[in-house]
């Protein structure tokens, strides 16, 4: 299997299409709604991660969980925010984000960031 990317969304329907359409470009995808796997990242072990900022039912907003990743876990992997937020480009800069991408998102400029931050 590719690159394991974690996808972090609450949206049912955003998580079914990024699934396709990493699973097609060859990624080993694992779908979090819930902003809890994050806290499971030395487990999962992610090449990328993929984190909305406002995830229904977390106690903690994307960007502060980006943040802890870039404190916390070694392994460290690049963390792109997916946001429909006016500021989505203040948040990824201020949590350390390696990337941002505007909800709602062109699937092939997802997939050319995502490789981006991979190489």
């Amino acid at each position: 299997m590719g690159k394991r990317i974690l996808v972090i969304d609450d949206d049912e329907d955003i998580l079914e299409i990024l699934n396709i359409l990493f699973q097609e470009e060859g990624f080993d995808v694992i779908l979090s709604n819930t902003g809890e796997s994050a806290q499971h990242i030395h487990t999962i072990k992610p090449d990328i991660v993929l984190l909305d900022i406002r995830i229904l039912g977390s106690p903690k907003r994307g960007d502060e969980i980006c943040a802890e990743i870039k404190a916390i876990y070694p392994h460290n992997p690049p963390v792109i925010l997916i946001s429909a937020e006016l500021d989505t480009d203040l948040l990824a800069a201020n949590c350390g984000a390696d990337g941002w991408i505007s909800k709602p998102f062109d699937l092939s400029h997802m997939i050319g960031k995502v490789k981006e931050c991979l190489s």
